[in-house]
Parts: structure tokens; C-alpha cells; sequence
């Protein structure tokens, strides 16, 4: 049976990082701006401080996006409290994050072995089981805290996951593989390495297991389109204003209830 995080009728949109041209990543700008489209389902990254502050933000280091400098895991909240992604926003608490936005669907990327128990914290205090999917590149970290929370979670594949359903895949062992993974979607690029990974045999065979495939970072239309006629379950764009425009054009929105 599909969690509840999976709700929504139809493929999933996923705004990547929120939504902002002006490179306003993982803020609650970029939130905002993805919501007002119409999304419901937010892809965003965490980090934890020194001080076991769970913060929205990709980057192991600072100086790429914004004004600071150094590690992140190596600042308290309160020395990041001054610092500013493009100079103009703060880098946002998941938390805060929650709170503000008690009907957002979140897809969130488990950056580091520090955010494992202060997520888990986060999301048993919010109350945000239903709400939440847990990614990680590393499944050894995502399965770390599938154990720790109090409640069935949604779950995305790692790397290694994600390999290993493909391999099994042709083999009719998506579904129990799957589940041996604790394993609710794969979430996989196009192409890996120059190879396919988002075939049509691979689509049609995890939909027979029930898994869903979302297909991440996918920015332009005729990609979205062939996409979505291949039968994928949801599309990650950085491009969240194109995205809702092929969306809607499918008759796939509003999505937001």
C-alpha cells in the first residue's frame, strides 16, 4: 500500500530546491515561488551544524552559494545566522521549513552522517512522517534513519539501491528487492555514465512491482513530454515554471489541494 506522502493522483512535480532563476537555492524564497506555482512536492537538500541545527542547504561548503565561508558542519546556527545565499536570503532550518508549510510534500536529500538523528528529532517533534520522503545517495545513511523514526516513512534508493534494482530488474525481482530495501520510489537520472537507466521496459516493470520512478534533473519540454509518455510516476526540475506549464497541459493540475 502506498504511503500517504504519495497522496497526489497523477505524476509527481517536484520543484528542485524550490524554484528561483536568480539561483536562490533551498530558500524560503525559492519555496514560496514554487508553491505560487502550484506545486506540492518540494526536492530539498540538509546539512547539520556544530550545534546539531538541521539546515536546508546542498553544498558541503558555503563559499559556492553564498557569502560565507568554510564548512557548514563546521558553523553554529547562530554564526550562520549572518550569513546570506546570494547575499540576500539565510539559509533556512528544516524546521522552520515545516512549520511554515504544514501541506508541502518535502523530498529530502540526507547530505551527511551528522543530520541522521537531528532529522530524525526534526520530523518525530513536527509530527511530518506523512509528509516527508528520506533520500540519500548513501543507503547505509537513509536506512539509518528509517530505523530511528517512530513511524513508517516514505524512501527513496540510493546509489547502490538504485544499481541493484536495475540489475534486478530484467530478473522480475524489482518488487521483493524493493521491499527487502524498505524501498517506496526510485529516484534516477536519465542516463548514468553515458548508459540508460529510465528505459521503457525499466518503467513498465517497476510500475508492475508498484514502484514508482521519478526521474530527476529534468529541465527541458520535449524531455519532460517523452518523459512522461514513457510513463514515469514524476518529473525533478529545476525549471519549476516549464514543469507546471507541461503539467498543466496534461491535465495533471492543480495539484494542490
Amino acid at each position: 500500500m502506498a504511503k500517504p506522502y504519495f497522496a497526489s493522483g497523477g505524476p509527481l512535480a517536484l520543484s528542485h530546491r524550490g524554484f528561483s532563476p536568480e539561483g536562490l537555492e533551498n530558500t524560503l524564497t525559492a519555496m514560496e515561488a514554487a508553491l505560487e506555482l502550484g506545486f506540492r512536492y518540494l526536492e530539498i537538500d540538509v546539512r547539520t551544524t556544530s550545534d546539531g541545527v538541521v539546515m536546508v542547504f546542498h553544498d558541503e561548503r558555503l563559499e559556492r552559494v553564498t557569502d560565507g565561508a568554510g564548512l557548514l558542519a563546521d558553523h553554529s546556527l547562530a554564526e550562520l545566522s549572518s550569513v546570506r545565499i546570494r547575499g540576500v536570503e539565510p539559509i533556512p532550518t528544516l524546521a522552520e521549513v515545516l512549520e511554515r508549510w504544514p501541506d508541502a510534500r518535502l523530498n529530502i536529500d540526507i547530505k551527511d552522517d551528522a543530520s541522521v538523528q537531528p532529522f530524525v528529532d526534526v520530523v518525530e517533534q513536527a509530527g511530518a512522517h506523512d509528509r516527508v520522503l528520506v533520500a540519500s545517495f548513501s543507503d547505509r545513511r537513509r536506512l539509518r534513519v528509517l530505523r530511528l523514526l517512530s513511524r513508517p516513512t516514505a524512501s527513496s534508493a540510493g546509489m547502490a539501491v538504485n544499481a541493484l534494482l536495475k540489475v534486478m530488474s530484467p530478473l522480475g525481482l524489482t518488487g521483493w528487492a524493493a521491499r527487502l530495501a524498505r524501498v517506496d520510489c526510485l529516484q534516477v537520472p536519465r542516463h548514468y555514465r553515458g548508459l540508460p537507466v529510465v528505459t521503457a521496459g525499466f518503467v513498465r516493470r517497476c510500475a508492475a512491482a508498484g514502484i514508482p520512478v521519478h526521474v530527476w534533473t529534468i529541465n527541458e519540454r520535449p524531455e519532460m513530454e517523452a518523459l512522461l509518455d514513457l510513463g514515469v510516476s514524476g518529473l525533478v526540475s529545476d525549471r519549476a515554471n516549464l514543469l507546471a506549464e507541461v503539467m498543466r497541459g496534461r491535465g495533471h493540475w492543480p495539484l494542490v489541494d
